[in-house]
């Protein structure tokens, strides 16, 4: 009897996914100039990765354990064996969140959370490099040193996670009421925790808490380091119990109580709400890049399909229906993937600025709204049309791609719901003038582009989006909000690949730019961009058979 692999349920098992994917390849090149080597990640995640996240999802759910053998409370989580190898081969081996702390580039770090795919597996790596960031940058010494461990550049190996959210408030974090309180020279933290993701596996989280006396609201705030383990070796929190979620089950998430848990603060206190909404930046980010790969995995599983699969006389993918939904999905998949990467790279530019921070940080942060936002809508989309071509096959949890929708669904949710990522948009632009710098960037970007004028028409809507928010009144603008926190996006997006068409010498990027223009910015229907430019896009530049 054979040794089946997944390659009965999955069109794209065993493929190396950095090597087919040359839209990634040529965004890599295009922000950092240069090859960056991934193709043994690429292949580890075809081999091994992607089988083991269906696997996850379907049976191989965390458990809490609360008591070991003894009789002492434990909360730890067991993960599938296969999992914890996963994990630690792609940190130790491929060095996953190692790149923005070794002379690397957070590009490197994000590309990997594309190509890892797995929102729930993804999030392992997001909430321990959200911890190293904050430890490298605010920490003290006495604990700084944690990020090397957290990064995978040390041994024994560290997981992190990020505490913020209570029932009573969700993404207002003014409502948080776990209080700190700092008795005979430590910090000791009370309260309850409810959306902990990283419960019962992660070494150190970062905590929000409120320091009797301080500031009513977010303003009030203080950010902690609270250990799993106290000094003297006892457990530090309880982990209650592990939500049961539609997706992300390779991640666990659970509630979790502090009662008089040991901590350290980070920076000053009263700056804890800009260290976490820094922090979170470094998760919006991580959001934006899984829901391209996302998108991506459910389109080469769906384009796969097509190529084998026949309907009416002739394989679907030769009906122009069909051929018009690929398309569209190669099309959302490219604007994420393109403006996802600008999102990285501000960030990695605003990386030395602290609180009060200047202008490019807050022009980094608005561009990550304007991803997280984007990158989320799309992927629900792309996913769909990907279990639609599969038809009835597309909605059994038998086969792999059934998965990919429920998966995207929560990108428009984690790290802030759109809702919070329009607002949050509003307040860079009215209060930080966020979208000044953005005028600056995108108008030498229209300068430099391989179609002057489709650049300049994206430009244009860029400046008359902004002219309607001034003109509204502050109901109508929040009213609207999402829907003007989208056309950026589009707009933005189509700048970046135009001037990519042209830094590149790559036309099929300002063929995607107008067709990005015509359909997606106009709220129009597809056009039909001919047999030549849609092989070339749907093909991803010839890396896929026809």
């Amino acid at each position: 009897m054979p040794l089946a692999g997944p390659e009965k349920i999955s069109m794209i098992s065993d493929l190396n996914h950095f090597s087919i994917d040359k839209p990634l390849q040529d965004t890599l090149k295009y922000y950092l100039g240069k090859a960056t080597g991934l193709e043994p990640l690429g292949e580890y995640i075809g081999k091994v990765v992607y089988e083991l996240a269906y696997h996850v999802d379907r049976r191989g759910r965390p458990e809490l354990i609360m008591w070991d053998l003894r009789g002492d409370r434990a909360d730890i989580v067991w993960l599938d064996p296969m999992e914890r190898r996963v994990v630690e081969d792609l940190m130790l081996v491929y060095g996953l969140n190692k790149a923005p702390f070794s002379d690397g580039s957070w590009h490197e770090h994000y590309a990997g959370i594309n190509l890892v795919g797995d929102p729930g597996l993804a999030c392992i790596f997001t909430i321990t490099i959200q911890t190293a960031y904050a430890l490298w940058k605010y920490a003290p010494e006495e604990i700084r040193g944690y990020y090397k461990n957290l990064a995978g550049i040390e041994r024994p190996l560290m997981l992190g996670a990020t505490w913020f959210t209570e029932i009573q408030g969700g993404s207002d974090l003014g409502a948080n009421t776990t209080v700190a309180e700092y008795r005979n020279g430590k910090w000791w933290l009370t309260g309850y925790k409810y959306f902990a993701s990283g419960a019962g596996i992660a070494d150190i989280a970062l905590v929000t808490a409120r320091i009797p006396g301080s500031r009513p609201g977010a303003k009030g705030l203080s950010l902690f380091v609270v250990p799993r383990l106290r000094t003297d070796g006892s457990l530090n929190y309880y982990v209650r119990r592990l939500k049961d979620k539609s997706g992300t089950v390779a991640v666990p998430t659970g509630e979790v109580e502090l009662v008089n848990s040991e901590a350290y603060l980070v920076g000053d206190a009263d700056k804890g709400i800009y260290y976490t909404l820094e922090d979170l930046m470094v998760s919006r980010l991580s959001n934006s890049a899984g829901a391209v790969g996302i998108s991506r995995k459910a389109y080469l599983e769906a384009y796969h399909y097509a190529l084998h699969r026949k309907a009416f006389g002739k394989r679907i993918i030769d009906h122009r229906l069909v051929q018009r939904d690929l398309l569209e999905m190669e099309l959302l998949t490219l604007e994420s993937l393109v403006i996802t990467h600008k999102a990285v790279d501000l960030f990695e530019k605003s990386t030395d600025q602290r609180p009060p921070y200047n202008q490019d940080y807050h022009y980094a942060r608005l561009v990550t709204h304007i991803a997280k936002n984007l990158t989320a809508m799309n992927a629900a989309r792309v996913t769909m049309l990907a279990m639609e071509l599969f038809g009835g096959l597309g909605f059994l949890s038998e086969y792999m791609i059934e998965r990919w929708h429920r998966e995207a669904l929560i990108t428009p949710i984690w790290e802030g719901t759109s809702n919070i990522q329009a607002l949050d948009m509003l307040e860079a632009i009215h209060r930080k003038r966020a979208h000044e710098p953005l005028l600056r960037e995108t108008t030498e970007l229209a300068k430099e582009s391989y179609s002057k004028e489709t650049s300049q028409s994206a430009l244009n809507h860029i400046k008359e989006t902004l002219t309607t928010m001034a003109e509204m009144t502050p109901e109508q603008v929040e009213f609207n909000a999402k829907y003007l926190l989208e056309d950026l996006g589009h707009a933005y997006t189509i700048l970046l690949l135009e001037n990519m068409a042209e830094k590149l010498t790559k036309p099929v990027y300002h063929h995607v730019a107008s067709l990005v223009q015509k359909s997606l910015l106009a709220r129009k229907p597809l056009p039909d961009p001919g047999t030549t430019v849609l092989e070339e896009i749907i093909t991803m530049q010839g890396a896929l058979p026809l």
